[in-house]
């Protein structure tokens, strides 16, 4: 009896040892995918990351700058409504778990490209432009934010630290300078894996430097950077222009086309059609602030009809009272009724911002026009501010109706200009913020507004800075009516890298919406 147990002992011993060796036989092999690949390119990187960012990007200007900035107010008395300055921390997720991830993939595009045999000076500054690109976003929402230490997890670094918002802005500074030095030599990249300029160099170049410009205007009146960035946007603009080339006509505006590009093998869907519904696209109301001046300007991205032949435009719809618009920020109970709004595609079959190939803009030329103009206006730079003012306002038209306008010496622009009674008033003062006051920076900023709809949280970041254009305050308004600085850190943050989370809140200020960013405080 005894026996026949060890032999029972020994036989199942026997059988484990066949089950692990048979389990470890062609173990590679067998769990290698035959299909998928194990490397990939700086070229297949490009894409997917750039679309996946300004898709998330346009849903937050969609659903959080419109409703702060009075683009669009919902029609609604429950709880936490961003309009409201209201709006529950878990708003500071979905930018964050994507920016950052994607990231990864922005640096790997220069890791590939600086690798021995895939060698490309200008994916290397593609790369280090996009990373400026999102890491402004995310500094410039969140605050002190990973940088350094940041999408380092092959170097084992899971925690990362936190970097200072003004550590960063130098950084930035290094990245863009560094991108404008390797695409001098022009290095040619693959066209059909660019969504942006098609593999057009030059181009980027362009984009590279005007983002240069953003980072530079956004910190230029902090004392302890102040003389640096001032001078480098003169270089920019003036001294040294053509060795830092930048946008100068709608061409050079960073977009991707959805539905396509000009590259025939790529295909990109708007987030607006995938990820919103037709009846969810058009049931915000615009506000009152936004319709209000293009009703007494008589703007041409007003009226839908002018849009002709495929040329896009803004495809807003008539309230029951006409061109009347909602007063943001209003009180629960207030009984508000919704008026103008933006056509859905199930509503219209003309061109409507939900379809339109033209929403994904990245950066475009009216910008740079604008902050030209304002350095102008502040001295920096030696070109009147009136020149630069009409550019970016002909250029942000040109954008939504090239058939209308392209430049501003242009009849149909002149007339526009004089009738809207929005021409350059060199007598007004530089700054007002007193409500129902006009200034020169009011003036640029009111039309910059304009130029950067749609552009992530371009209007948002630029109030924050300038208190431009000058909002009304509804009764309705929480945060004590004052407009949010920043967006909290995300949840995880504080149980998946605590010690450099609470860091951080030490170093910056509580981790709410009314504490400012560094560039924000005096």
């Amino acid at each position: 009896m005894k026996n026949i147990k060890i032999k029972k002992s020994l036989c199942a011993l026997f059988a484990v040892g066949m089950l692990f060796s048979a389990c470890d036989k062609n173990f590679e092999e067998i769990n290698t995918d035959p299909i998928g690949k194990g490397t990939t390119t700086a070229n297949q990187l490009l894409a997917p990351a750039m679309v996946n960012v300004l898709s998330a990007n346009m849903i937050r200007n969609r659903n959080f700058n419109n409703e702060l900035m009075q683009v669009t107010v919902n029609i609604s008395d429950a709880e936490a409504q961003v309009f409201r300055y209201d709006f529950r921390r878990t708003w500071a997720d979905y930018t964050w778990n994507i920016w950052y991830p994607e990231l990864t993939n922005l640096k790997d595009i220069g890791r590939i490209a600086s690798e021995p045999g895939s060698e490309n000076k200008s994916y290397q500054a593609i790369s280090l432009i996009t990373q400026a690109w999102v890491y402004q976003l995310l500094t410039d929402v969140y605050g002190d934010v990973p940088y350094t230490e940041a999408n380092e997890g092959r170097q084992g670094i899971y925690e990362p630290k936190f970097d200072a918002q003004k550590d960063i802005y130098l950084d930035l500074f290094n990245k863009l300078e560094q991108a404008n030095t390797l695409l001098k030599e022009g290095t040619a990249i693959i066209g059909s894996g660019d969504p942006v300029y098609q593999g057009d160099v030059s181009k980027w170049r362009r984009f590279g430097n005007s983002l240069y410009l953003r980072a530079l205007l956004r910190v230029a009146h902090k004392q302890e950077v102040s003389t640096a960035a001032i001078a480098k946007i003169k270089e920019i603009v003036e001294t040294k222009a053509s060795e830092y080339p930048v946008m100068e006509n709608n061409t050079h505006t960073a977009k991707i086309l959805w539905n396509g590009t000009n590259s025939s093998s790529a295909v990109y869907s708007s987030p607006f059609m995938i990820n919103v519904r037709a009846v969810d696209f058009r049931t915000p109301a615009i506000t009152e602030f936004f319709i209000d001046h293009l009703r007494n300007w008589n703007d041409p991205r007003l009226q839908g009809s002018l849009g002709v032949n495929g040329t896009p435009r803004w495809g807003l719809a008539q309230g029951p009272n006409g061109w009347v618009g909602v007063a943001s920020g209003y009180a629960p109970g207030s009984g508000i009724t919704k008026q103008a709004y933006f056509y859905s595609d199930a509503q219209n079959a003309g061109i409507t911002l939900q379809t339109d190939r033209y929403t994904g803009i990245i950066m475009n030329v009216a910008e740079v026009d604008f902050i030209k103009a304002e350095a102008a206006v502040r001295g920096w730079i030696s070109s009147p501010a009136e020149l630069h003012y009409y550019t970016g306002m002909a250029n942000s038209l040109n954008y939504w109706l090239p058939n209308y306008i392209s430049k501003p010496t242009d009849a149909n622009f002149i007339k526009y200009v004089q009738e809207a009674d929005i021409m350059w008033d060199n007598t007004l003062p530089l700054d007002n913020k007193t409500p129902g006051s006009s200034s020169k920076l009011e003036l640029i900023h009111l039309q910059k507004y304009y130029a950067m709809f749609l552009v992530d949280f371009q209007q948002w970041i630029e109030h924050r800075r300038t208190g431009h254009p000058i909002l009304p305050k509804g009764p309705g308004l929480a945060n004590g009516g004052e407009m949010p600085s920043r967006l909290n850190y995300p949840i995880i943050t504080q149980s998946a890298n605590p010690t450099n989370y609470k860091n951080a809140v030490a170093a910056q200020g509580a981790d709410d919406i009314k504490t400012k960013v560094w560039w924000q405080k005096p």
